[in-house]
Parts: structure tokens; sequence; C-alpha cells
């Protein structure tokens, strides 16, 4: 497997299919019913920002995609099939990634205003309805709902994070700590894995990071996310144990998500 390098790359993000820019011209009648996790059952990871990090390494490995520009991902499987979507719910007393909580909204760019971001919905899920009483509306008087204020007010909180989680890597690289890691194994039951395209941080080079960095980091709280990382690398065991039970076939290379 190759994990899933970040959202910003031409295409569309992981799991959108369709992102297009919510106004009310379009989309004034549409409502939100919600759905379950269906549209996560393949993902063998899924992007984290630095704030998720302390939820998130009690249950999943935290790796870095491999190359510029890319940050860090929960490992949710080893193969294209998600360990933790059962039925197509997220399995119970588990965190949920913020990046499937944001679904289907997301921040696009503006065309000839990059700096600009409005809120965008992918119109392809079956999370909406297009008319009818069912569900929550995205527009009241075509003007947004307090629903729909509330959704870009969790997007813009990850765009900070996403951005936060950028200069985080860079600070990474540009110190040498991030190395090229492999993994492969075979599970009790014979099933053979194959984990790669993915990078950790090198404790030692951690360690021995000067003392004015070390603080500079302890102050944004990367010192903190660079541990967290690291203890998360023992849930990488949990993962192995979890595909050894599961029904999916067995695991084989799979493009890479945005």
């Amino acid at each position: 497997m190759s994990v899933p390098a970040q959202e910003m790359q031409n295409r569309n993000p992981m799991f959108y299919v369709d992102p297009q820019p919510l106004n009310a011209e379009r989309f004034g009648s549409w409502r939100m019913k919600g759905g379950n996790a269906a549209f996560t059952s393949k993902a063998m990871g899924v992007p984290v920002v630095l704030g998720e990090f302390a939820d998130a390494s009690r249950f999943y490995p935290i790796l870095f995609a491999a190359g510029e520009g890319n940050g860090p991902i929960l490992l949710t499987g080893l193969s294209d099939h998600n360990l933790f979507v059962k039925d197509g719910f997220w399995e119970d007393k588990v965190y949920v990634p913020g990046y499937v909580r944001r679904y289907p909204f997301i921040l696009g760019g503006v065309e000839g205003d990059p700096d600009r971001l409005i809120l965008a919905i992918d119109a392809a899920s079956d999370f909406f309805v297009k008319e009818g009483t069912e569900g929550v509306a995205l527009f009241e008087n075509n003007e947004p709902s307090q629903f729909t204020k509330d959704a870009m007010t969790f997007c813009e909180t990850w765009q900070r994070e996403t951005m936060n989680v950028a200069e985080f890597v860079k600070a990474l690289r540009e110190k040498g700590l991030l190395i090229g890691q492999r993994v492969d194994g075979t599970t009790p039951t014979g099933r053979k894995f194959s984990i790669d395209g993915f990078e950790v941080i090198d404790q030692k080079k951690l360690t021995d990071l000067d003392t004015e960095t070390v603080a500079a980091w302890h102050r944004r709280g990367w010192l903190s996310a660079c541990y967290l990382h690291l203890l998360s690398l023992n849930r990488m065991n949990e993962i192995v144990a979890r595909a050894t039970t599961d029904p999916a076939p067995a695991a084989a290379p799979a493009p890479a998500a945005s």
C-alpha cells in the first residue's frame, strides 16, 4: 500500500466526488439528512491535524505520507479496506477523525482569487435530499441556516489546523527528522501485508534537537505532537490484530488517495 497524500492536489480530495460551491441559487432547497460512514469503507488512511493527535493516538498509528507537501495520516487498514468501519458505521467508542466528521462539507478555492475560500459540498453525496422536509435545511430565506454556519466554522477550524500541520511538517523536514519506513509482515492467519510510502520521526534526532528549537516547538505544541506520534506507533500491532480477524480479502497495493 501507499499511504494517502494530503488533499491539496489537483484531483478531488479523498471521499469527495463532485465538490461544488454552496450557494442559495443552486442549493436553496437542499437539506442535509446525514448518513453513515460507508463512504470511508475503502480508506487505508485518513488525514489528521495536530489537535487530534492526543485522541487519535489511542486508536491509530499516526504516520507521515512520504514526499514534499504531504502530511500526517491515521492508518486505518493494511489494504484498501477500513478496519474501523463495520456495516457502514465507524466503530463505536473509537475516535472518528475530523476529516471524516467534516464530510460532505469542505472549503474550496475561488478561481482567480486563491486567497479566498468558500464553503462547498460534495453534491454527489447521498447525505443530501434536494427537496422536501427531511433533514436540516442548508438555507433559510436564501441565507445560510445555522446548521450551514456551524459547518462553515468547523471547516474554517480544520483549515487553520491544516496550515499549522504544513508548518510542522516543513520544520520536521528542515531538521531532517523524518525517515522512510516500510513494514512487511504476515498476520497469524497467514495474510501477508506490506506498508510503504510513509515516514516516521527519528527518535534519536528528536532527542538531539538543540535547546532553542525544543523551546520553540514546545510553545507551539509541536514537541508533544512528535511524542504522541511516536507513542501511536504502538498501535501498529493492533491494526495487524484487527486484520487477522477481519473478513476483508488479502491485502494488496492500492493507489494513493488525496
